[in-house]
């Protein structure tokens, strides 16, 4: 199965073929892809299906064609061509394997995995199957990493040595929400989800943009100080007790990056969650909460209106998802986009994290009308991944610098 472009210019043919997507997981975030599916002109019909049946029914009530199903067990046995998992981050690569191996096509939020072994079973399964397999990461869509992408591919850094991906999210501005609308009475337990095993909002802006991967890494875990029972080895379910950590990577092309997760952080996330550096031979880009600037060896640019999401529409749906996390939910594309590749029908349609959300959706759907791999199919998700698994294993370590395994690029032609 050949590669999609990496950025497709024009939309996809309505009359190319239709596919039926079930949701599995009614929560926050899976609503805003419900309604981009339910709009696309390439979907015929969607199922949801959640551990609450209260929750399934409540999302397909806002939709006239999207019906419920009792269990995951059941979308799997139906005629669903694809399945798009929005479920705890720590179970996405179970419920994945699983619905390949039942020959559906697989969207998954992220990460893709949460083991090495994981991500090395679904790159078999899908070379075995020949299905689509997409991961959802948002900053590969990022204004900063498209803008970033085609720098780099025009030459214009010169040798980019050296690149910054941050992801700079508190627990104060909504994860404590999120943690509790999804963890139930004992939401403390998976509020302590390691930061460098949510890597790719940071990594993947970074890797999205440069032609490399990331080789070795050495990590520093940061413990956490706060004393309120999140991130307390004796409560996590994942006895971990890091809220912060910095990584520094070694990249296949000689460069270097780095990369922070930050869970305790005086910074305001909801006007820039992730926020990317890249040093080149001959020009830099750098970015603040407000800012992005363009430097070459003469002059610095401010170039901040290329890459401010305008906002997008709120047509009520989120109004009950916690108000730190609604901005995320609703920011529409920024200047750098190429809307014009996008369905007419998304022209009004919710947006979210700066603009990402309607390509997300498009591209899962076009690459398995297609038959192609969308652009972070699963060697780049890979990509994307395992380096933050390594890094908290070097994290727990005391900073060890180890190999990260290279699951290769994926199929050409």
């Amino acid at each position: 199965m050949p590669e999609l472009p990496l950025d497709p210019t024009t939309a996809l043919d309505p009359d190319a073929g239709s596919i039926s997507i079930g949701i599995v997981g009614a929560g926050q975030f899976s609503r805003s892809f419900a309604t981009l599916w339910d709009r696309h002109p390439n979907v015929s019909r969607i199922a949801i299906t959640d551990l609450l049946p209260e929750r399934a029914e409540a999302l397909a009530e806002r939709y006239q064609h999207v019906s419920v199903m009792a269990s995951f067990e059941e979308m799997l046995a139906s005629d669903l061509d694809a399945v798009a998992i929005f479920t705890q981050r720590w179970t996405h690569a179970p419920l994945v394997l699983a619905a390949l191996e039942a020959g559906k096509h697989v969207y998954s939020a992220v990460p893709m995995a949460t083991e090495l072994t994981d991500i090395e079973a679904i790159i078999a399964a899908v070379e075995r199957t020949g299905l689509t397999y997409m991961m959802g990461e948002t900053s590969y869509y990022n204004p900063a990493t498209v803008f970033l992408r085609q720098k780099i591919a025009e030459g214009a850094l010169g040798r980019v040595f050296y690149s910054e991906g941050d992801y700079v999210h508190d627990m104060d501005l909504g994860f404590y929400d999120a943690y509790a609308y999804s963890g139930g009475e004992n939401w403390r337990a998976t509020a302590s989800y390691p930061p460098m095993l949510y890597p790719t909002h940071a990594i993947g802006g970074v890797l999205g943009a440069l032609p490399a991967r990331a080789v070795s890494v050495s990590c520093i875990g940061v413990e956490d100080q706060r004393g309120d029972g999140v991130f307390d080895r004796e409560i996590s379910q994942f006895n971990n007790s890091f809220s912060n950590a910095t990584a520094l990577f070694e990249l296949s092309d000689g460069g270097a990056m780095r990369t922070n997760e930050m869970r305790r952080v005086g910074y305001p996330s909801r006007i820039r969650e992730s926020r990317f550096r890249f040093f080149g031979t001959e020009a830099s880009f750098e970015q603040l909460a407000h800012q992005s600037v363009w430097h070459d060896k003469e002059s610095s640019r401010d170039i901040s209106p290329d890459f401010i999401p305008l906002r997008g529409a709120d047509d009520g749906e989120l109004a009950d998802v916690a108000p730190a996390l609604r901005e995320a939910f609703t920011s529409g594309s920024a200047p750098v986009h190429d809307r014009g590749r996008l369905p007419a029908s998304y022209a009004d349609a919710p947006n979210g994290h700066e603009g990402s959300h309607h390509f997300l959706a498009d591209d899962f759907v076009r690459g398995v009308v297609t038959g192609q791999h969308p652009p972070v199919h699963a060697w780049r998700a890979a990509h994307f991944t395992a380096p933050g698994i390594v890094a908290h294993a070097s994290a727990l370590a005391g900073g060890e610098r180890l190999t990260i395994p290279d699951f290769g690029d994926g199929p050409r032609s």
